[in-house]
């Protein structure tokens, strides 16, 4: 089994496009799957630099429904005629930014009309075959993940807090070895990975995505507390990490201090194999 980040905020060598959003590629024995296709078709330029054919790829995945990971969507239509694009049917509510004394900013996903044909809709556990399982239905303990009050979505009725029920996850394992790929898990990495650990009987063996504690104060008593308690059941087990995005360079490196090497970034070109 194969993992690259295709694009990430930062890329790991020259040659390679960065920009803020999320694009993964996982290849085992039998299947090709992109997962989130960043915020525009970079992730095109950067696959052809990394000798990947996503031409190739045989099924897609949404994580949910922001433009920095869907905003990519009809670039990877046009490119590839036959992958199925599995997602949760709320991927397709509107989402907005919304700050005090500012106008709300729409962060969803793009246009879609054109390419609903290829859309599966998915629910709380799929799975895809061959070893491809995707979950959500993510318990939500409060205490373990960053507040995000600023990420609402509009409805006929005006705006409410986003309750994330268009994020979803891929497990992949294959010859006894796993690995869990992850967009930005708002509800918390630490409830996303209980959650693949209840799927899979165990802790996968790697992780790729964002943890979404970008926002948190550096030195905050809330933030350190939150930290704390995230460093200690990450580092249960012998999982080693991949994350970037959204994670947040003073988190990134407050978690670091307890995973040591397992915590590694998850920068464009970045790729591991299991």
């Amino acid at each position: 089994m194969k993992i690259v980040a295709l694009l990430e905020n930062t890329a790991c060598r020259p040659g390679l496009a960065a920009a803020r959003g999320l694009s993964l590629y996982a290849e085992t024995a039998r299947r090709r799957v992109l997962f989130d296709m960043g915020p525009d078709g970079s992730f095109l330029d950067n696959a052809r630099a990394l000798g990947i054919d996503l031409a190739a790829v045989d099924a897609a995945v949404l994580s949910h429904g922001h433009s920095d990971h869907g905003g990519g969507l009809a670039a990877f239509c046009a490119v590839n005629q036959r992958a199925r694009i599995y997602l949760r049917r709320e991927a397709l509510g509107a989402y907005y930014a919304v700050l005090p004394g500012r106008e709300p900013s729409y962060i969803g996903l793009p246009e879609t009309e054109g390419l609903a044909e290829r859309f599966v809709f998915t629910g709380e556990c799929e799975d895809l075959g061959d070893g491809l399982t995707l979950f959500s239905g993510v318990e939500d303990d409060k205490t373990l993940r960053a507040v995000a009050p600023k990420l609402q979505e509009k409805t006929g009725a005006g705006f409410r807090p986003d309750g994330f029920a268009h994020e979803q996850h891929l497990l992949l394992t294959e010859n006894g070895r796993s690995a869990l790929l992850a967009g930005c898990g708002h509800l918390g990495i630490v409830n996303t990975l209980r959650a693949a650990e209840r799927r899979l009987g165990r802790r996968p063996d790697v992780v790729f995505g964002g943890f979404h504690l970008f926002e948190l104060e550096p030195g905050a008593p809330a933030s350190e507390a939150l930290l704390a308690a995230t460093a200690a059941e990450l580092a249960r087990g012998e999982t080693v990490y991949y994350t970037g995005h959204c994670t947040g360079d003073w988190a990134y490196e407050r978690l670091r201090k307890t995973l040591g090497d397992r915590l590694r970034p998850m920068k464009g070109g970045t790729a591991a194999e299991l």
